[in-house]
Formats: structure tokens, C-alpha cells, sequence
């Protein structure tokens, strides 16, 4: 299709006029229904036929009349995405929604991002969500094992997906970063390096993945003969504290040779604390730490570390939520990244 068909069509419609299905069918040649189908990502139809009407809508500036779908499907044509307002891992927002944003782009989907920075209200949000349908499907983050928001959305058969696993019976769609594979290969890596006393700096411990990580951990140092200390709940510390938790494990005799922390930013303030006791990385301690930005490797080039790829743990939970929409069965749902070494020092 030339710049010139496209160009005339839109004239035909007035420059201030709004651009409608019928603008595109117009232009195109193709009929009504077709142009339909092929916004609404009808796979049936010619990749050459959705090319066209896709180039065409993108020339045209067509905006889709979310009401006028509404009204005439029960679609929004809309997911949601329930961020957790008080997540302390650098850039996670950002890469969560890029992610998603990626792989909604060429459907017919819009993303809602409500950021939640008081998790006590986040049941509220989805069951305003519930009762008047504002989304299509949605994605929480930070679940819960007996998670109210999960409960209600099983219970309302509504589509959804959640970054994280719970305990409930009943299955759900669910991508997870495997925390417990995270715990293990670190514990592993400090035995490897000869440390004997290890200490888990972990937060919040009201979800799922607190309990995997606490649990692998103290299984994977039992196994490696090393003593395992957690260092539990410091998900209400202010960075300022936990650095100084790191001053003062610095001052102590006897201190862990060894730490994993599972947050960026608990591991900047932390090591800000160990080297202002004067210990030096690699040397009087070994760190590992939970990755989920490129930041901390520039920060701290000589640090081991162990990656989630959050960008594409946005894509994951876009195609498993899109799937579910389409009524796909929950068994087939459910998915698992794997953490990423990157052994640096």
C-alpha cells in the first residue's frame, strides 16, 4: 500500500474526523468484517491481509473506541498490572513494564499500571477491578501464600496471573523466579569459596518467596556443613539502618565469612556498612547478591551475583495472562525462570 492510497483515504474522511473502522476499510479496499477480524488479531486471515490493515490503521492514527467495544463484546480490551509500590529491587518497575509493554504491542491490549505502596488496600483494588470490570486479566506481583487477592479472583473465575507462587489447592496461573535454585547456588558458590558461617539478608517476610529463600537456604547449608544465620524482616529498614547492621557485623568477632542478600538495595546500604567497618570484599567477606538491574555490576564489578531477568519475566507473565484470557487450561500455565550466575570474582 503506497503513502499516496493512504494519504487520499484519510482526506475522503476530513482532517478532524474521526478515524473509524470504515476510514480503514475504505482505504484498504477490504471489507468491513475483515478489517474488524484483523484488529481484533484474527489469525485466520492472510499475514499480507493483517500487514495492510495494520499499516493502514498505524497512517491513519486509528484509535480504537474502547467503549464502543465494551458495548459490543464485554471486552476493555485492557490488563491491569498491580505493582507493588514499596518493592526495593532497582529498576523492577521499570523492566516489568517494558516487558509487558513489549509484548502487548501489535495486540489488540492496553496495560493499566496501579502502583500499590500499601499492600493492605491491594484486595480492595482488585475487587474494584472485579466489580466493575475496568480490565480484560490481571497481573499482581508479590503474592502471598494464602494471598487474598488470588482467593478472590479464583473465586470469580477471573483471568489472572501472578509473579510468584502461593499455597493454595486450587491452581492458578503463575510465572516465579526460582528462588529456591537462587538460594542453593549461592550457598553453594560461598562453600565453593570457603566460607563456613553464611547469613541470609532477606526482606519482606510475608510472601512465598521469603519462605522458599529461607527455606533452601538453611536446607543447602546443612548439606554444605556450614552455619546458617537469617537475618530476617528488614523489609522495614531504612537504607541508612541496614547499613548500619552492615557496621555492626563488621565490628563483631565472630561474623558470617559469607552473605547472601536478595535485594539491590539492601546490598548497597549493607555494603556501605561492611566497608565502613573496614572490611574488604572478597577478602573478609563474600557477597552474593539477587540482580535485577545492570547497576550494582558497574558499582561493584568484583560482587558475584545471580540475575532475574525481569524484562522477561513481564513477557512470560503477558503470554500466560493472554492465554488465560483465551481460556486456556490452568495445568499449562504455569512457569518457572531459572536464576542466571554471574561468578565475577
Amino acid at each position: 500500500m503506497s503513502q499516496k492510497t493512504i494519504a487520499g483515504g484519510k482526506g475522503r474522511g476530513g482532517a478532524n474526523q474521526r478515524v473509524t473502522l470504515r476510514t480503514i476499510a475504505e482505504v484498504t479496499g477490504l471489507s468491513l468484517s475483515t478489517v474488524s477480524l484483523s484488529l481484533r488479531g484474527g489469525t485466520t486471515l492472510k499475514q499480507e491481509t493483517r500487514d495492510k490493515v495494520a499499516e493502514a490503521a498505524k497512517a491513519l492514527g486509528y484509535v480504537p473506541d474502547r467503549a464502543g467495544v465494551r458495548l459490543r463484546t464485554g471486552k476493555t480490551n485492557v490488563i491491569a498490572l498491580v505493582l507493588d509500590g514499596a518493592e526495593d529491587s532497582i529498576d523492577f518497575a521499570r523492566q516489568m513494564i517494558q516487558g509487558i509493554g513489549h509484548a502487548i504491542k501489535g495486540t489488540r491490549y492496553h496495560l493499566t499500571v496501579i502502583p500499590e505502596f500499601e499492600r493492605n488496600l491491594s484486595a480492595d483494588t482488585i475487587r474494584y477491578i472485579l466489580d466493575n470490570r475496568t480490565a480484560d486479566g490481571v497481573i499482581i506481583t508479590h503474592t502471598g501464600p494464602r494471598d487474598k487477592r488470588v482467593q478472590m479472583m479464583i473465586d470469580a473465575d477471573f483471568p489472572f496471573v501472578s509473579h510468584g507462587r502461593t499455597e493454595f489447592f486450587t491452581p492458578h496461573p503463575y510465572h516465579d523466579f526460582h528462588s529456591e535454585v537462587f538460594a542453593a547456588m549461592a550457598v553453594e558458590r560461598l562453600a565453593s569459596k570457603g566460607c563456613r558461617q553464611a547469613m541470609l539478608v532477606i526482606g519482606d517476610d510475608s510472601t512465598t518467596n521469603y519462605h522458599n529463600i529461607v527455606t533452601a537456604f538453611h536446607r543447602a547449608t546443612a548439606r554444605a556443613g556450614m552455619e546458617g544465620q537469617v537475618l530476617e524482616d528488614t523489609r522495614g529498614l531504612t537504607p541508612g539502618e541496614i547499613r548500619k547492621v552492615g557496621l555492626d557485623l563488621a565490628g563483631r568477632t565472630e561474623r558470617p565469612d559469607g552473605i547472601i542478600c536478595d535485594s539491590e538495595m539492601r546490598t548497597i546500604a549493607l555494603v556501605g556498612g561492611l566497608q565502613e567497618g573496614g572490611l574488604v570484599l572478597g577478602r573478609d567477606v563474600q557477597l552474593i547478591y539477587k540482580q535485577t538491574s545492570g547497576i550494582l555490576p558497574t558499582l561493584f564489578p568484583s560482587l558475584d551475583s545471580i540475575r532475574e531477568d525481569v524484562f522477561a519475566a513481564g513477557g512470560e507473565l503477558t503470554r500466560l495472562l493472554l492465554k488465560r484470557i483465551e481460556g486456556a487450561d490452568i495445568a499449562g500455565l504455569q512457569t518457572m525462570a531459572e536464576p542466571q550466575p554471574h561468578w565475577r570474582s
